[in-house]
């Protein structure tokens, strides 16, 4: 599996409610990217909406990067990442990303995969090229 990029994530506030049928987490964060491709850190505004109930966990994160490419240019990464946790609680997701950088045009056309790691004040997101494992 070929990482594209790594986030660092640092969460901020988070706002949950608990229903009858399940319970939804809001979760503001911060940090920043780093890898061979991009650069950058976490603009504000960035939230992770997690819902548990009878159907299990599922996220959905959207954050805009700012930062530089792998041509020393300034620019703009939008990722929208979308996942669930396996019978064993290790979560997966199906990330799509939007870019003004001209060298990674193609992260919007690339299958891409991610999953999650870490624990505690910093977790990682790893977005990773989908070669069809």
């Amino acid at each position: 599996m070929q990482e594209i990029i790594t986030v660092f994530v640092r969460v901020e506030q988070a706002f949950s409610v608990k229903g009858q049928t399940g319970s939804a987490t809001m979760l503001l964060f911060s940090g920043y990217a780093q890898g061979e491709n991009f650069k950058g850190k976490i603009m504000p505004g960035a939230v992770d909406c997690q819902k548990a109930g009878v159907d299990g966990f599922t996220l959905s994160a959207r954050y805009i990067l700012e930062g530089e490419d792998s041509a020393g240019k300034s620019c703009k990464l939008f990722i929208e990442n979308n996942g669930a946790a396996d019978k064993t609680g290790a979560i997966h997701t199906k990330p799509l990303l939007y870019t003004d950088s001209e060298c990674l045009k193609w992260l919007e056309t690339t299958p891409l995969i991610g999953y999650i790691s870490g624990q505690g004040e910093v977790v990682e997101i790893h977005i990773c090229k989908d070669e069809g494992i």
